[in-house]
């Protein structure tokens, strides 16, 4: 969107070094870098650029975007450790062009960095506020609020089998019929659920628009096979010890080959309610019950950036969206058609679930599938355990990259449990504490585990203490800045945008 306003863009690429981010910026020249994350890790990349740039005294303006940052955290955690020139995080595309414009001009920039560092400091101090606010327990006691399952009395099933399953070229025909569009919309800056967004007052014009554009790629993309969907599944003897999950390699239980390490709950809660973890759904050891865990990588990608880069090439940018955004749809659904075989066939806990794809995209059966990285388990590098247990990057086709991001992107793994008391959570913030006890049982330093966690500590790290301190103290102008228009108002956009809305709005305007 920059390019079509006349910006030159100098695209690194994904997974790019901080060195290498600065050492292009200088020889370059820029006048502006860009950040964007995808996923969690990349959030504390981005709090190290920061302070890489304030330590080798730049003044370049930095831009945050991406699906995984937020005003907050670029407040709390990026813009404190670089003062050196302005920090502004860009909600969505359609902000990009005036954000940039603001800071490259010589009449406005100054006043509008002030204005946007201004409006940072109330969010971090009305931030930290907040949190003071929230209660939280020490891990001794939110371990003794965890929650009483009786396993006896619900003995947990054996899988049809043990070790591991693969999937190739599964039928993308049958991942349609399981496809949840809401996400889909959400990815064009389109605010609503399906099928009620195809209706809405708003959106409702381009929404319908754009899922037929969908469908029609769709059909294209089953009919010929443009993805190549693959799977690994496996199923292995599991207990809990403690906060942690032991997989054992067979049934005699003697010889474990792996550990997934989860978080619990700190906040503290009102009578009748638990401080959770995931280990807290597989029986423990000393209960004397066999139980069992789960674990998956699919992928619908395969293939997806050689088309996604056909239609690019031929400049045709909204196809080349449209293609990745579909791609994605097909993982996530791909990952509910195997849940769902999981359920009835493969491990065969509920051999009559009966449930439609709307029931399962409700989350309406029995057992979870969390995924690391998310809400229940906030840390990716558990990803590692479930990749060295599949061996994924050999059967699915699924590599890690250093940062714990999955590659081709269009893919999800995680975690299959089945005692019909689990449910999914988030473990929100927690204390030093557990980060510490965390750390020695993962064989981390402290300073790792706060590292990978950073986004879930509810504390300041004593590395960046110093700048927090700092910034809570800065005098907070009167000044703030002027409310953004809303993201699905393409009138708002500026001229030429090429944004994910825009492109879909004029792709319904030209055919009209």
């Amino acid at each position: 969107m920059l390019q079509c306003n006349n910006f030159e863009v100098i695209d690194l690429g994904v997974m790019v070094p901080a060195a290498k981010i600065i050492e292009t910026a200088r020889a370059e020249g820029a006048d502006i870098i860009g950040l964007s994350g995808l996923i969690t890790p990349s959030l504390d990349e981005m709090s190290f650029l920061a302070g890489e740039l304030q330590r080798q005294g730049m003044t370049v303006p930095l831009l945050i975007g991406g699906a995984t940052t937020s005003r907050v955290h670029t407040a709390v955690k990026i813009d404190p450790n670089y003062r050196g020139g302005p920090v502004v995080h860009v909600n969505d595309a359609s902000r990009a062009v005036g954000v940039a414009s603001s800071l490259l001009s010589p009449e406005r920039r100054e006043a509008y960095a002030a204005e946007v560092r201004a409006d940072y400091a109330k969010i971090s101090a009305a931030h930290f506020r907040a949190q003071a606010d929230k209660k939280r327990l020490k891990l001794a006691d939110a371990r003794a609020n965890a929650p009483v399952i009786d396993f006896a009395g619900t003995p947990p099933k054996k899988p049809t089998f043990l070790g591991i399953r693969s999937f190739a070229d599964y039928n993308l025909a049958e991942l349609a019929d399981y496809i949840d569009w809401t996400p889909f919309f959400q990815t064009w800056e389109l605010t609503g659920r399906y099928p009620a967004i195809l209706d809405d007052p708003k959106v409702g014009e381009v929404a319908r628009s754009l899922y037929d554009d969908a469908r029609k790629m769709l059909d294209r993309i089953v009919k010929e096979n443009w993805f190549k969907a693959q799977a690994t599944i496996g199923f292995w003897p599991a207990n809990a010890a403690g906060d942690d999950i032991v997989v054992y390699a067979d049934d005699s239980r003697k010889q474990p080959i792996a550990t997934f390490h989860t978080l619990r709950q700190q906040l503290e809660k009102r009578e009748g309610r638990f401080n959770s973890a995931l280990a807290d759904f597989i029986a423990p050891a000393s209960s004397g019950v066999p139980d069992y865990i789960g674990a998956f990588v699919v992928t619908a990608g395969i293939g997806e950036d050689v088309i996604a880069d056909r239609f690019r090439n031929a400049h045709d940018d909204y196809s080349s969206i449209l293609c990745k955004a579909l791609a994605d749809r097909l993982a996530e659904a791909f990952a509910e058609r195997m849940h769902a075989r999981v359920r009835r066939e493969f491990w065969g806990y509920a051999p009559d679930e009966t449930l439609s794809p709307d029931q399962l995209i409700l989350e309406q059966y029995q057992g979870i599938r969390p995924a690391p990285g998310y809400p229940a388990q906030p840390d990716h590098t558990e990803k590692a355990t479930v990749f060295a247990l599949l061996d994924a990057e050999k059967t699915a086709g699924v590599k890690l990259t250093e940062s714990y991001a999955m590659w081709p992107g269009s893919s999800v793994s995680g975690l299959y449990f089945s005692h019909p008391e689990s449910f999914y959570f988030g473990v929100g913030k927690i204390e030093r504490d557990q980060v510490e006890d965390y750390a020695a049982r993962k064989g981390w330093s402290v300073a790792e585990a706060e590292r990978w966690l950073a986004p879930v500590l509810n504390y300041i790290p004593t590395q960046d203490q110093s700048a927090q301190d700092r910034h809570l103290r800065e005098a907070m102008p009167t000044l703030a800045p002027a409310p953004a228009a809303p993201a699905n108002d393409v009138s708002s956009h500026p001229p030429g945008c090429n944004c994910a809305v825009h492109l879909a709005y004029r792709k319904k305007a030209a055919r009209a």
